[in-house]
């Protein structure tokens, strides 16, 4: 098979979707693999050393998706790549679809065949590829939550641990799952009170076992939300619904209520976010603010740490990729019920069932296509 990766063209999205190592990888399998020069400057990856693990140097993302049956990415097609996108070629990146109708319709127009990192499962029901960054991102929520605290970044000048004599600072982390546990480990390291909401009681059960007396859980209710984010000084977006779009816990009204300059991160922006107010941002120009509530939604936040982000990514994806490389993407679905539950767009038909809800769009499962 002929595979490719390209230049991410996100604002500010350095990581890329193959390393040298996943190149030689390839080839040993006797694939083919086009790098548009550049594509993995931005993490510290030269053209030289993609060219010594065997692949073929092209000038232009063009060349790319020209040549190649199966791009691998980091970031969703963007307009611009649109034009570039071909019927039955395989998509194999982060999609979000549920919070992107257009390019739903645009993958779908092009039949093209999109698989996405996000909705592969295993078989413990977790998502192995969406959990490097998942981690990563929850990790960075506090950290970039603690400088948006800080006077100079618009916050109110509060330290997140506090000190002897002060009070420390409250943070409230919706979602229990990799990214808010990720969160919740970061904000403690840092001295925080860390109260954590989910509806899950057997993930609550655990992280009570686990974390104790150092953390207040709650059964998330829209009660519960409600009332804890009126003292918070820093909230974490960490819900999740795999493929679907991101419930909205906090209304536009309920931010009144909160302290003047109270952060929200909402790292669940890519599904939507699970702020009414939510829109995506950009490392740029990362955060707004509504009635006093500082926002950060950035949409790619682990490409702010884009070394340690690649390689984590695509220690994930690489097994997959292999798959669907050495027997295709109908034989490895067939084989693998797992990596089918991540192809989302078939040849001009919906196949994820969470995408297909959220726009009122017609579900057709996989198998009863290939």
């Amino acid at each position: 098979m002929k595979i490719g990766t390209v230049t991410e063209i996100k604002t500010q999205e350095y990581r890329v979707g193959m390393t040298p190592d996943n190149v030689r990888d390839y080839v040993g399998r006797g694939h083919q693999v086009y790098v548009q020069a550049g594509a993995g400057a931005g993490s510290s990856l030269s053209d030289e050393e993609y060219a010594a693990a065997g692949a073929v140097l092209v000038a232009t993302a063009k060349e790319v998706w020209d040549n190649c049956e199966m791009v691998i990415k980091v970031k969703e097609p963007l307009e611009p790549e649109y034009s570039l996108l071909r019927p039955g070629q395989i998509i194999y990146t982060y999609l979000h679809l549920a919070a992107d109708r257009k390019l739903t319709e645009e993958l779908a127009a092009k039949k093209c065949k999109a698989v996405a990192y996000e909705t592969i499962r295993d078989k413990s029901g977790g998502l192995p590829l969406l959990q490097p960054m998942s981690e990563v991102a929850g990790k960075l929520s506090v950290q970039v939550g603690a400088r948006c605290l800080e006077k100079p970044m618009g916050g109110p000048g509060v330290l997140l641990g506090g000190v002897v004599g002060v009070k420390k600072a409250e943070v409230v982390i919706l979602g229990g799952g990799i990214v808010g546990t990720a969160a919740m480990k970061m904000a403690l390291g840092l001295e925080a009170n860390v109260t954590i909401l989910d509806n899950n009681i057997q993930r609550l059960t655990y992280l009570d076992d686990v974390f104790g007396s150092q953390i207040q859980t709650l059964y998330s209710t829209p009660t519960a939300v409600e009332s804890v984010i009126v003292d918070a000084d820093l909230v974490i977006g960490a819900v999740l619904i795999p493929g679907g779009a991101a419930p909205k816990l906090i209304r536009r009204h309920h931010l009144k209520t909160m302290k003047p300059g109270a952060v929200i991160v909402d790292v669940a922006v890519d599904q939507g976010g699970c702020c009414e107010t939510t829109k995506m941002t950009y490392h740029d120009n990362p955060t707004f603010v509504v009635d006093g509530v500082i926002h950060y939604c950035v949409a790619n936040m682990p490409g702010a740490v884009c070394k340690s982000s690649t390689f984590a990514l695509t220690n994930a994806t690489l097994s997959y990729g292999l798959q669907i490389a050495d027997k295709g993407l109908e034989e490895a679905a067939k084989q693998d019920e797992y990596l089918a539950s991540g192809v989302n767009c078939y040849n001009g038909h919906i196949t994820c069932k969470e995408v297909a809800q959220a726009f009122g769009m017609k579900y057709m499962p996989l198998l009863e296509l290939i």
